[in-house]
């Protein structure tokens, strides 16, 4: 299979893809979860990203549910990375929507089992193309909004993250080493809710005028 080159970014291939887990306490809150100390991580397959569409629903789930996220792309990578220069090794940022089956997700929390399973399925990891990063000031002031058929569901502020971009970068390269072409999801606002075949979502970074569209199946 051919490496997944990052629209906007063509230098780059999509590379691991670290997702980050109940990082606004409003989402913590409204799955009745604990605010997270430190971040919370886990991972998606390279088979999950897609950006032409469409977001399959598995014939495993009931329960889909959309989670918008600021996306980052790593253009520099490194390892024990300190804060302060941890943004200059982002390359662009994109809107991304980290799909969860949230049934199959659920069962296996209750059995205390892994849940990549309810995270990885084809067509999991939605992303709109990448800005280059010299057009972003301060990734924590960007708005984030998600509509199903129009319908706004999710609207936020990236300066509402628990661990800002800055922070995550610093703490995932202390564990592993980072590379050009990862990508981190940066964890979702408030409002998660399911989609169901023939849905329409769109998902945007409103401050900076990037969309993604996606069509259901």
């Amino acid at each position: 299979m051919e490496p997944k080159k990052l629209p906007g970014l063509p230098h780059l291939s999509v590379g691991s893809i670290f997702c980050i887990g109940r990082n606004y306490v409003a989402h913590a809150r409204e799955l009745e979860h604990e605010v997270p100390e430190q971040p919370l991580v886990f991972l998606k397959p390279v088979s999950s990203v897609t950006f032409e569409g469409p977001v399959v629903l598995p014939r495993q789930s009931s329960e889909v549910h959309h989670e918008v996220e600021l996306v980052v792309a790593i253009g520099k990578g490194g390892k024990h990375i300190e804060e302060e220069e941890a943004l200059s090794h982002v390359a662009g940022y994109a809107v991304g929507i980290d799909l969860t089956a949230r049934d199959i997700q659920r069962r296996a929390k209750e059995k205390g089992h892994p849940w990549s399973v309810a995270k990885g399925f084809d067509t999991f990891a939605p992303l709109s193309s990448f800005i280059d990063s010299s057009r972003v000031k301060d990734p924590q002031q960007l708005e984030l909004s998600l509509s199903v058929n129009k319908e706004i569901r999710q609207r936020s502020n990236t300066r509402l993250m628990i661990f800002p971009v800055a922070r995550l970068i610093s703490y995932l390269s202390d564990i592993f080493t980072l590379r050009a072409g990862d990508l981190i999801f940066t964890g979702t606002p408030e409002g998660v809710s399911p989609v169901e075949s023939g849905d329409s979502i769109e998902a945007s970074l409103d401050s900076l005028s990037v969309h993604l569209t996606m069509e259901v199946q």
